[in-house]
């Protein structure tokens, strides 16, 4: 509509031109912080979009689902209003974050054609003139042009029509061309006959290593993420993607880390072109050996971290550290396995359980208020006598965080069954003031 119509719509509506060239440079950036966070395969998709290949990348990230949602989160949090969807081929994906409506969206495969039935003509990726052309025709959904036979259609409109359905329903290829940046340090070996045989494969990939670390060490760099990428005959593309917890120069253990993916890659009908790139990088200074008769070095274990992290993903492995608290299960952080210390400690003289459950469960119990330990107590089915018990330990609500837990007591027991397992039971409340809590019992930890 004109500008004038909409300002007097919408009152102070902010209008300012358009700059296509800023929005694809926007778009190229995005791209780039894809390609170092989710997935090697990235490239832009004008004019609002991104499309990536993440075959045997979600599970570094937790699954799909997991993936995607903290894909659109850490969009909001920089301000992009962001929608995504996982399918089989980047037809469906595309028209499933346009059109469906949802924030993140994984369609299982298989389920791509009774997701893009209903959904309009624009959904295909159709020009507007061939768009209008098709409804005066009477064709409205997706659904509609999947009836029809084709020959007609491409009589009137030409072979896009046919050439978009068969893309979106996975029958012809649509091979993506990465984004790649100018400062990105990578090597590469074009082969004149295919190779697929998997020794093969981790032959040259060491080889690939080899070139790429001492390109690393003419700049001074150490790589965080290396992506390996395979370029098949068929215009397809697979890749293996691995991280180090530390930046990395160390050719043999590189080359270990990929070599523990190729299993993973699908030659298909050949590997033409095989791509190794380091997508994070990072100053690496060189360590100064230490004499033995000094001082004894301290044990490095960010190699066994790597290969874990690659395996399970590396957000599934941490380490806890203390945290200034006196409630227990704020007490304790994860950090990453290799963060650095920051010299806090726990206080206290009270000992605390080395299991903490991750929220304290309700027991039945019997004790004498105000003070007493419990008799006994019943725990998932099982009752248990109290043969010994130690306590209370007091901790109060810290109140400076809710106004809440200003009044909030817990009273903690150390207690002793008769079989001689240990537990750390609370008490909700002081035993004589309702506004202290419940007065119900948990269990919060178990010892040894």
């Amino acid at each position: 509509m004109a500008v004038t119509k909409a300002q007097a719509l919408v009152p102070g509506l902010v209008v300012v031109d358009a700059d296509p060239a800023a929005d694809a440079a926007g778009l190229d950036r995005l791209a780039l912080w894809s390609l170092q966070r989710i997935s090697p395969v990235v490239a832009p998709d004008p004019p609002d979009g991104l499309v990536l290949d993440t075959t045997g990348a979600d599970h570094l990230h937790g699954g799909e689902a997991a993936m995607l949602t903290a894909m659109v989160q850490r969009f909001a949090s920089s301000g992009i209003e962001a929608r995504a969807a996982i399918a089989d081929s980047w037809g469906v994906a595309h028209a499933a974050a346009r059109f469906v409506g949802r924030q993140a969206l994984v369609i299982p495969p298989g389920e791509s054609v009774p997701l893009l039935r209903p959904l309009p003509l624009a959904a295909l990726r159709l020009d507007v003139e061939t768009v209008a052309g098709l409804r005066t025709l009477g064709f409205e959904t997706i659904g509609d042009l999947m009836d029809q036979p084709r020959a007609p259609l491409a009589l009137r409109f030409g072979p896009e029509i046919g050439r978009r359905l068969n893309q979106a329903l996975g029958l012809q290829p649509e091979p993506i061309d990465p984004i790649r940046s100018p400062e990105l340090v990578e090597v590469r070996r074009v082969f004149g006959e295919p190779i697929g045989a998997a020794e093969t494969i981790a032959r040259y990939a060491g080889k690939l290593v080899d070139a790429l670390c001492l390109e690393l060490e003419k700049r001074g760099l150490g790589t965080r993420r290396l992506d390996l990428l395979f370029h098949r005959v068929d215009s397809t593309m697979q890749f293996i993607r691995v991280g180090t917890a530390q930046p990395v120069r160390d050719p043999r253990r590189l080359a270990r880390l990929l070599r523990d993916k190729i299993e993973t890659v699908d030659p298909g009908f050949g590997i033409e072109i095989m791509v190794l790139a380091a997508i994070e990088t990072e100053q690496l200074r060189d360590r100064q050996t230490i004499s033995s008769l000094i001082e004894v070095p301290e044990p490095d274990v960010s190699d066994l971290i790597d290969v874990l992290a690659n395996r399970v993903g590396e957000n599934r492995l941490c380490r806890f550290v203390p945290v200034q608290s006196d409630v227990p299960e704020r007490s304790v952080a994860r950090v990453p396995p290799l963060a650095p210390e920051t010299g806090a400690t726990w206080e206290g003289d009270w000992p605390r359980p080395p299991r903490l459950l991750a929220r304290p469960e309700p027991v039945e119990t019997m004790a004498l208020l105000p003070d007493n330990p419990p008799i006994w107590f019943s725990w998932r089915g099982v009752r248990r006598r109290v043969r010994r018990a130690d306590g209370p330990e007091r901790i109060r609500g810290e109140w400076w965080k809710r106004n809440a837990e200003m009044t909030t007591v817990r009273d903690y027991f150390r207690v002793e069954d008769e079989s001689g397992e240990r537990y750390w039971l609370f008490r909700s409340g002081d035993g004589e003031h309702a506004e202290s809590g419940s007065q119900r019992w948990f269990l919060h930890g178990i010892f040894g």
